[in-house]
């Protein structure tokens, strides 16, 4: 067996191909082994929950493009507070809250929205104020929360679009050198005194909360300033991170391609060596069934599978084992008809050892450099045939896999509407997945041809 590895390795490595494919492999092993000790699970299971990535920008560019263009797109910015002052008095306490951002941006941002989560007893007063870069502070909203007779928590979120704070930015229209009465209040905010062009700098926002209640607390706040360029792939339609798509489709993917390719190639194997060692009506009614199996078109009768019964993840693993070992199958009854007559398996017969022995102690063993070749140029049919599937609407919505992310793209237009980066990265994905599966798989058949 050490020989059979030390084999192994110099097969690949003595191949360029073949070390290409390794390191592409490896690298998807490290993305996989940091996407699942890394990236919260939560973000996995709320794939499909809308409510779980409110706080995205939807079909967001990915963040990198700024760096080739001139003037500079809004990214989308989430603030956590950063400072926090306490004031109190004999029956008053006032929680102040800061959140900074150094906006260096060629265009003004979409919107911003505070979100926060307040513990407290009875009716307190928040106020929200921004200073903007020239030293004017302009006051955006100033309102009671609901009055809790007990105390409790309440959430909620201030939006850009709230009508009290139009009202208040329009009463500081005299510090403008121009109209303001139509332009959303996003752009009012960080524009210049002067000119509707955007102020850039520090712009600092304040909330305070006042309270009669000495034990009230912020347990959860977050600014959002809406931006149109968001993380490294960028965002869906759904305001989806891609980027967490993408990483938890490569587990994915080699989950599948991996299990499929191992448990069809060893299930042929072993079932073709079995007919062809076995000879006779056995090997004639096991390759009639084999023909049978062979003939049936899988792609069809997995989508009705799909379609008739499940769409579920793992009955699709089990339909591609079924319809996956049947061509190995032929492959390795036809070796173990040559290997069968050989003078060490007609020395084991002779010596009493029994079928199942000599078959897989000195049949199959002969025949694995083969199998793993197969076992490798398999895989990438097996990711494929799900992306397929998964792209025609019939994989299991519940997984972020790449075909699945596709398949929301093509029903959101996302070609046609030139949202690039929603198609082109989970293709690439694909893409370099199945060459390095290729490659590995090329390298190792051609180093069995020579010994053979």
């Amino acid at each position: 067996m050490g020989l059979f590895r030390n084999d192994l390795s110099a097969s690949i490595l003595k191949s360029r191909v073949g070390i290409s494919g390794v390191g592409i492999l490896l690298c998807l092993i490290l993305v996989s082994a940091f996407t699942v000790i890394f990236i919260p699970l939560d973000t996995y299971k709320q794939w499909n929950n809308p409510s779980s990535w409110t706080l995205f920008p939807r079909s967001a560019l990915p963040s990198w493009v700024n760096v080739f263009l001139v003037k500079k797109i809004p990214e989308h910015q989430l603030l956590e507070n950063t400072q926090t002052a306490i004031q109190t008095g004999q029956d008053t306490r006032k929680i102040i809250q800061n959140f900074e951002t150094n906006y260096s941006f060629d265009y003004f941002p979409n919107d911003f929205i505070y979100q926060y989560m307040v513990e407290y007893q009875g009716t307190p007063v928040l106020e929200f104020d921004v200073t903007r870069p020239d030293g004017i502070t302009l006051h955006l909203l100033s309102y009671s929360l609901p009055d809790l007779k007990s105390k409790s928590v309440f959430a909620d979120k201030v939006f850009s679009t709230n009508e009290s704070i139009r009202k208040n930015i329009l009463l500081a229209s005299d510090k403008f050198a121009f109209p303001i009465n139509n332009m959303p209040i996003e752009e009012v905010i960080f524009s210049k005194l002067s000119m509707h062009e955007v102020l850039k700098g520090k712009y600092t926002f304040v909330i305070k909360i006042s309270t009669t209640d000495t034990q009230s607390a912020i347990h959860d706040s977050k600014l959002i300033i809406g931006g149109k360029v968001f993380g490294l792939i960028g965002t869906d339609e759904q305001r989806r991170d891609l980027a967490i798509g993408l990483l938890w489709g490569t587990p994915l993917a080699l989950f599948i391609g991996i299990t499929v390719s191992v448990a069809s190639v060893l299930s042929g194997l072993i079932y073709g060596v079995f007919a062809g060692y076995s000879g006779g009506k056995t090997d004639e009614s096991m390759m009639r069934f084999n023909d049978i199996i062979y003939a049936l078109p899988a792609l069809p009768f997995l989508i009705i599978l799909a379609v008739t019964i499940s769409n579920s993840i793992f009955l699709m693993i089990g339909f591609l084992m079924i319809f996956g070992w049947v061509g190995i199958a032929k492959v390795s009854r036809s070796m173990a008809l040559q290997i069968k007559n050989k003078q060490f398996v007609e020395a084991s017969k002779t010596m009493g050892q029994k079928r199942s022995k000599i078959i897989f102690k000195h049949i199959i063993p002969q025949i694995m450099p083969y199998a793993l070749a197969s076992i490798a140029i398999s895989v990438p049919a097996a990711i494929t045939t799900e992306a397929g599937l998964s792209f025609l609407g019939l994989g299991d919505p519940s997984f972020p896999t790449w075909g699945q992310i596709l398949h929301d793209a093509s029903t959101h237009g996302a070609v046609t509407r030139g949202l690039w980066w929603w198609v082109i990265p989970p293709g690439i994905m694909i893409t370099i997945t199945g060459l390095a599966f290729v490659f590995v798989g090329n390298s190792l058949n051609s180093s069995a041809r020579i010994k053979s």
